[in-house]
């Protein structure tokens, strides 16, 4: 009988903005820097030079130190790739031609499948800063779909203060909620068709369940498409091992 060799545990690997991790500052629960988050593990490699404060408005000169990441991650084992920002999806195309394994950098890869799924209606994007945020992140050219795409942002409030410092200043689940829940709720008002919510933001799956109860609408993350990209590589739930870091 054939001997067939078992592929090494899928590992989620995730780009990560500056100042990285400290060491031996727990993750923050309900990120996806927490393998508890999904039950299999993760390593985190951070693009230098990749704050905040340069990431979201974008900047191309930062694509070579997203590649040499990503780079980095696979040699450790990664077997797929994600990001801790949704604004590398600029980065998209260069990463996952740069490495031999699945790469989904952003929620905002979700927005097809989403738009399909909802049979009629908007859908809104919860982005960090929607000042920054063209439709052109969203790579789709029918003006139909695009039409019932509607964005908010937290821009100017505490959580976006918090998050554009440097280094990141932790904002609380409390004060995440009220400002991502108070931005919905604008939007709803101006669009009361809107029958699902795109967390964008990497941060805000934190509070999603929060979203869920407060808008009684399907609501998706980062999360979503890890669970969707590690699913791809036979990575299930595991218990008792001990993951890299």
């Amino acid at each position: 009988m054939e001997h067939v060799q078992k592929s090494p545990l899928p590992i989620l690997g995730i780009l990560d903005l500056e100042p990285g991790a400290c060491p031996g500052k727990p993750p923050t629960p309900g990120t996806i820097q927490d393998p508890a988050t999904f039950g299999f593990p993760v390593i985190r490699e951070t693009a230098a030079g990749a704050w905040v404060d340069v990431v979201v408005p974008g900047d191309p000169e930062l694509e070579p130190a997203f590649i040499a990441a990503a780079e980095r991650l696979v040699q450790r084992g990664a077997t797929a790739i994600t990001a801790d920002c949704g604004f590398s999806i600029r980065h998209q195309a260069a990463v996952a031609a740069a490495v031999g394994v699945p790469v989904a950098l952003s929620a905002l890869m979700l927005v097809p499948v989403i738009l399909r799924q909802l049979p009629a209606g908007k859908l809104a994007i919860m982005t960090f800063d929607a000042t920054c945020f063209g439709k052109d992140l969203l790579k789709i050219d029918d003006p139909i779909e695009l039409g019932r795409i509607v964005i908010s942002g937290v821009e100017n409030t505490q959580t976006w203060v918090n998050e554009m410092a440097r280094p990141p200043v932790p904002t609380s689940a409390e004060i995440l909620q009220a400002d991502v829940c108070s931005r919905i709720h604008q939007l709803r008002e101006i669009h009361p068709d809107i029958g699902a919510v795109l967390l964008e933001c990497t941060m805000f799956p934190r509070v999603a369940q929060s979203v869920r109860h407060f808008t009684g609408l399907p609501v998706y993350d980062i999360t979503t498409l890890c669970r969707m990209l590690m699913d791809s590589t036979g990575a299930r739930a595991t218990e008792g091992i001990a993951f890299p870091t």
